[in-house]
């Protein structure tokens, strides 16, 4: 993916490390948990924590896939909970990064607003320099 792309795909940076690396670490930590716990736990309470740790590190590891995914029709916005496919004349507005929102909002035509969690203001210049490009990828679009 080149960054000059405008159709590259927006991705967190910082975000996405923490989120795989806190789902590695709970993995580990339940892992060791569950293996070297005290003698007094039986085999169903250390799969229990081992099922446990797996349901905690998939949550986690749910932040490191927000991304918004831009093609000549419109924008798949991919949050951590749901995800929404716009079409370009649908979105009015791009509020880059301002009222100290952590990521990108899209006003939309119908009064809604979007966050695109797959531009974070954690990223700093590379997020500033991403919600720039959807701007520029909003505005080609609706002329």
């Amino acid at each position: 993916m080149s960054p000059k792309d405008p159709y590259a795909v927006f991705r967190p940076r910082r975000g996405a490390l923490v989120a795989w690396g806190s789902a590695l670490a709970v993995l580990v930590a339940f892992g060791v948990l569950a293996i070297l716990a005290p003698g007094g736990w039986t085999m169903a309470d250390r799969i229990v924590v081992g099922i446990f740790a797996v349901v905690v590190a998939a949550g986690l590891a749910r932040f490191a896939i927000v991304r918004a995914v831009p093609t000549s029709e419109g924008l798949h916005v991919i949050n951590l909970v749901r995800s929404r496919r716009l079409e370009w004349a649908e979105i009015l507005r791009v509020n880059a990064l301002d009222g100290g929102h952590p990521w990108v909002i899209l006003e939309l035509a119908d009064t809604e607003e979007l966050s695109v969690m797959g531009i974070q203001r954690a990223d700093g210049q590379f997020a500033h320099a991403e919600a720039a490009r959807l701007a520029a990828l909003v505005q080609h679009h609706s002329s």
